[in-house]
């Protein structure tokens, strides 16, 4: 090849390496404005994007908000009407309450009232030459007292109210259990044999048999809730009862179970007598016994307040 051709050859090759340089900063311009555009609407796309899920969220959140703050004033208004009723249910509960209290104490009282009507008002009153009881009274309900508790010298039966046997039983069968043996003489009398008893007293004894015997109607058996009591070792003898230990422990527990001694030493009505006992119900005897007093020491008001708790 001669130089001229040679010459030539390179100025060729020279102009498509500078045709090939010129199309590669021509072409990465293109690319680059491509890569520019796509990012600027990849961004626009995006910032659209944003724009649009932005302003729905705060959409959203913005109806979140009402309904949170609806589901407040709800609750509010709820725990409102819950206080209200709740206040309303309380008031109504006292009332209630109030309205059974009243009712209670109306049946308490009613119930006081029937008692009394039903107890007999003449077996706490003071007969001893004070109240008269005639000859037509006799206990509503009187009840044969058991052989066993009777003294073996007694051949006639005994009666006691129905509503002093219960009290009667225990007393003397705890008595037992103290070794203590107490035996009935005489019970309840009625009017026709305090009439005897006292007729054939006073052929005996004259006007001393006023001492220690009741005219018919004055007689606190006739009430039915009286007793007179002697033991096996006395062999059915009373007026030795002071001496015994059985006397001493009537002393100390007759008023546990409501009897007490009608005529104590010293008595303004008749002559001492350890064997008599009166049933007046545990609360009165008891309360004499604490007391140190007696029946007959006591008002008559004051002894009828216990009438109702007789035969509690």
């Amino acid at each position: 090849m001669s130089k001229s051709d040679s010459e030539i050859s390179n100025k060729k090759h020279l102009c498509f390496c500078v045709k090939i340089h010129t199309m590669s900063k021509e072409m990465q311009l293109k690319i680059t404005i491509s890569i520019i555009i796509i990012l600027l609407g990849t961004s626009g796309v995006l910032g659209y994007l944003f724009y649009t899920t932005h302003k729905n969220n705060i959409s959203e959140i913005q109806t979140l908000n009402d309904i949170i703050l609806n589901t407040e004033s709800t609750l509010t208004q709820k725990e409102h009407d819950i206080t209200f009723l709740h206040e309303a249910f309380q008031r109504e509960q006292e009332r209630n309450n109030d309205l059974e209290e009243r009712v209670q104490e109306a049946e308490d009282v009613l119930g006081i009232i029937v008692k009394i009507q039903n107890t007999d008002k003449e077996l706490l009153q003071k007969y001893s030459k004070v109240y008269f009881l005639n000859e037509h009274y006799q206990p509503e309900k009187l009840r044969k007292i058991s052989d066993k508790y009777i003294d073996d010298s007694r051949e006639q039966e005994q009666y006691i109210h129905s509503n002093t046997w219960p009290f009667l039983k225990d007393m003397i069968d705890e008595a037992e259990d103290d070794n203590v043996d107490l035996q009935i003489i005489s019970a309840f009398r009625s009017f026709d044999e305090q009439t005897n008893l006292k007729s054939s007293y006073a052929v005996s004894y004259g006007s001393g048999a006023n001492t220690f015997s009741a005219d018919q109607g004055y007689s606190e058996h006739q009430l039915g809730t009286t007793i007179d009591l002697t033991t096996k070792e006395l062999s059915g003898s009373y007026t030795s009862f002071a001496t015994s230990y059985a006397y001493e422990w009537m002393l100390a527990n007759a008023h546990k179970y409501g009897f007490t001694l009608s005529y104590p030493e010293g008595n303004a009505y008749y002559q001492y007598e350890p064997w008599h006992w009166r049933f007046v119900g545990k609360n009165l005897a008891t309360y004499l016994h604490r007391k140190n007093l007696h029946f007959y020491d006591l008002d008559q008001r004051e002894i009828d307040e216990y009438l109702v708790e007789m035969f509690d």
